[in-house]
């Protein structure tokens, strides 16, 4: 599995004329089994850190994982560009529409403005981090944030299977133990606070059954994400 998707998104690239991969690191699993991959089709990466007031146990992780890809693979670029200043202006302007949620969102699309600004200046993608289970089960992401990517290598992978190849990875042990997290709130909550107490395995046993105990709490959080699965609703002038 490490072979073919490292072997998809070099393909990828070579088809498309593209010479670089550029991927935001968050010290979480799912990021940093992607940024390896991508470290092992040899083609020049971006891996990049960028904290937003970030709690710094989760900074700590995201700066390791880059010195680990650094020091393994010398094709990898780490940066750390600190978004805070940028996002405490923008709370500023946006003063007059605030909510957490919406400004946590924000933090999320920052991020990517980020990573397609160096993309662009490199003539390279943005590879997405979102497993299956997020993608196309729960919908756990940000719409045009974390969603906004031009690959998504591993979002046919169960967050299990993602564990499964970062020990294969030998991915530092400390991100495989850390709780996931999408890191964008500033008190610390996990995914699974966020997922209705879910863990991964349960809503992965969800997914795969329909009369698992855990179902209907699954559904209930997926209903409302349905929208960002679906492409864009357009208006059509001939079915009108």
């Amino acid at each position: 599995m490490i072979n073919k998707i490292s072997d998809w998104i070099k393909s990828y690239c070579v088809d498309n004329k593209l010479k670089t991969l550029v991927v935001g690191i968050s010290g979480g699993i799912d990021s940093s089994v992607v940024s390896t991959l991508c470290a092992i089709t040899k083609l020049e990466v971006f891996a990049v850190s960028m904290p937003i007031n970030q709690i710094k146990s989760q900074h700590d992780l995201s700066i390791a994982h880059g010195q680990w890809l650094t020091k393994n693979y010398d094709n990898v670029n780490h940066l750390t560009i600190d978004l805070t200043d940028i996002y405490t202006e923008f709370t500023k302007s946006l003063n007059l529409f605030n909510s957490d949620h919406a400004f946590a969102n924000s933090k999320s699309r920052l991020r990517m403005v980020t990573l397609h600004q160096i993309s662009g200046s490199k003539k390279g993608l943005v590879v997405g981090t979102g497993n299956k289970v997020e993608d196309f089960g729960v919908g756990f992401y940000t719409k045009y944030g974390d969603g906004g990517v031009d690959i998504s290598p591993i979002a046919d992978l169960m967050k299990s299977e993602v564990w499964e190849l970062g020990k294969k990875l030998n991915i530092l042990q400390s991100i495989i133990d850390a709780p996931p997290t999408d890191g964008l709130w500033e008190d610390g909550r996990t995914d699974k606070d966020q997922l209705g107490g879910l863990t991964y395995k349960e809503l992965e046993e969800a997914m795969i059954d329909s009369s698992s105990k855990f179902y209907n709490q699954y559904n209930k959080i997926r209903t409302p994400n349905l929208h960002k699965m679906k492409p864009i609703p357009i208006f059509k002038k001939n079915e009108n």
